[in-house]
């Protein structure tokens, strides 16, 4: 891994010197733009309307614009003394639950490592952190920029998570169209419910992949091999014109065992027991429930160059 930051974690008056990682890597696929004339990349030029010119990046300066038009200046030094980042130093303020702090507020993951003769101190905040259950609330400077940070633990590792600020949560009150009151109907809960519990399973992130990503990939090798691809346009949709069938189907789709707990029974319910007469059930039966469930046709399978052959 590449060091990207060294410092040290602050707590009272001890001092751990530590190198930073990155947790996470970007596996978006990257493409370029190219000119489809003559298929050449496509530059970025850095240039000053006013002067007409291409500018050097010594030529540079950021600036803050107080009116339109009109800005003040900052030198690279200014803004460096500014952000404090050469204390170099993750100054932990507070211990807290990690439960106490909603996972909107997180950005980025880094792993920490003891750097130089830190490795006493690395294990003792490690250990009693692990301990007392509790992680550390701190603020550090990376690259000029402020931020606030979670100081945990990740296996026997410390991990720093940038977070925001509270001022950078947008309040969900700004959220437009949502309900003044929430009101459901108690059939179509009772099987939302059922649903969640049937599709409920402990966290395995191993078992989810980028498609998205695995497709182009595959596709990008047809084109590199010179194969044509063909692409089948999305298949058309079809409505469930109503809610409780739409649940019901989704039932049935996991497979709930008509004996188990929590199963669907006609005569507990009310509710028929078969996708066929579910879909058939009259909106009144889900309370005139006016909600639509889509539901997807099979994908058409893509075409190939052997497909064309054949």
């Amino acid at each position: 891994m590449h060091t990207v930051w060294k410092g040290a974690i602050s707590f009272g008056l001890v001092h751990v010197p530590v190198k930073m990682f990155s947790a996470t890597e970007d596996k978006d696929i990257s493409m370029k733009l190219i000119h489809r004339t003559c298929g050449s990349n496509v530059s970025y030029i850095r240039k000053c309307p006013t002067c007409e010119v291409e500018v050097e990046w010594d030529d540079i300066v950021k600036g803050y614009e107080y009116e339109k038009g009109r800005y003040v200046l900052f030198e690279k030094d200014e803004l460096e003394q500014l952000s404090g980042e050469v204390t170099k130093t993750i100054n932990i303020l507070d211990f807290v639950a990690l439960e106490e702090i909603d996972p909107i507020y997180f950005q980025k993951t880094y792993y920490l490592s003891p750097d130089q003769a830190g490795g006493n101190a690395y294990n003792l905040l490690l250990e009693a952190m692990r301990q007392s259950g509790r992680i550390g609330i701190a603020k550090v400077s990376i690259r000029s920029k402020s931020s606030l940070a979670a100081i945990r633990i990740i296996d026997d590792c410390l991990a720093m998570e940038t977070i925001f600020y509270p001022d950078e949560i947008r309040s969900v009150n700004q959220v437009p169209g949502l309900p003044d009151a929430v009101n459901v109907n108690e059939k179509e809960l009772m099987m939302a419910r059922m649903l969640i519990e049937q599709l409920s399973t402990p966290f395995e992130p191993a078992k989810y992949t980028d498609d998205y990503r695995a497709r182009l990939m595959d596709l990008i090798q047809h084109k590199i091999s010179g194969e044509e691809v063909s692409v089948a346009p999305e298949a058309q949709k079809t409505n469930v014109l109503d809610l409780m069938a739409a649940l019901q189907a989704s039932l049935e789709a996991v497979k709930l065992p008509p004996n188990a707990p929590g199963s669907l029974d006609k005569s507990a319910s009310g509710v028929p027991a078969s996708s066929d007469a579910a879909a058939q059930a009259p909106a009144d039966a889900a309370g005139g429930s006016e909600v639509v469930a889509k539901v997807k046709k099979p994908r058409a399978p893509r075409k190939t160059k052997e497909d064309t052959v054949s």
